[in-house]
């Protein structure tokens, strides 16, 4: 296996990591994608040997991935994440984008409820300044109106195509994506207030000085960022 810290060794690190912080009685906000899988597994390790916890889930794959190794599950409605643990698909400090997954509209409401937000990510993933294209999360009839909004403010959307099936991703809340590049944004919090005013749109994939702490993983170990 690479050593590298894009590898999945630098990615279980992380989650595992992250996992470890979870305590007796807990309720977790579980995220989705590769790196927060590895959390997930870690915490159905840790249920198995008489942790009590439940998982919140933040995507239809993080609760059948929950339910697979254990993990008993809670709706947010019914309890307040104490810790979520979640991904990103890239981080500057505090701040990430995320949305890879189209699980984004869920992933933020779960992660801003939880009493503390754990990142896990590779190497990677780490900027000095975020310039990943941001997930947009639109209605359907919206996106040539979100979509020419979105030049206006600069950037480049893109529907999100579908792989194995004809036409664009489907979120689990039945809207599209459109991949907004941005280049690099210097002023996160005023591009998400943007964003979130333009009548159409969802949700979108800033998640602006939420996280607490990431852990960065990588071939030989874990770096733990603090915010």
């Amino acid at each position: 296996m690479k050593s590298t810290d894009g590898s999945d060794e630098a990615k279980r690190r992380a989650g595992e990591s992250a996992a470890g912080l979870v305590e007796d009685g807990a309720v977790v906000g579980l995220g989705t994608g590769s790196t927060t899988a590895h959390a997930i597994r870690a915490l159905g390790e840790a249920v198995a040997e008489g942790l009590d916890v439940r998982g919140v889930p933040t995507s239809y794959q993080s609760g059948a991935l929950a339910r697979e190794v254990g993990i008993p599950i809670v709706a947010l409605a019914d309890a307040t994440p104490d810790i979520a643990i979640d991904g990103a698909d890239q981080f500057a400090g505090g701040s990430l984008v995320k949305g890879g997954g189209a699980a984004h509209a869920r992933e933020k409401v779960v992660d801003a409820s939880a009493d503390r937000l754990v990142v896990v990510a590779d190497g990677t993933k780490r900027v000095d300044a975020l310039d990943h294209p941001v997930p947009v999360e639109v209605l359907p009839d919206a996106v040539p109106a979100v979509e020419a909004r979105v030049r206006d403010l600069g950037g480049d959307p893109t529907l999100r195509d579908a792989e194995r099936k004809d036409g664009p991703v489907v979120t689990e809340y039945g809207n599209l994506v459109l991949d907004c590049a941005f280049g690099r944004i210097d002023a996160p919090a005023d591009l998400a207030a943007t964003l979130s005013a333009v009548p159409g749109v969802v949700e979108h994939g800033l998640f602006v000085e939420l996280a607490d702490e990431v852990h960065v993983g990588t071939g030989t170990g874990v770096s733990i960022e603090r915010f």
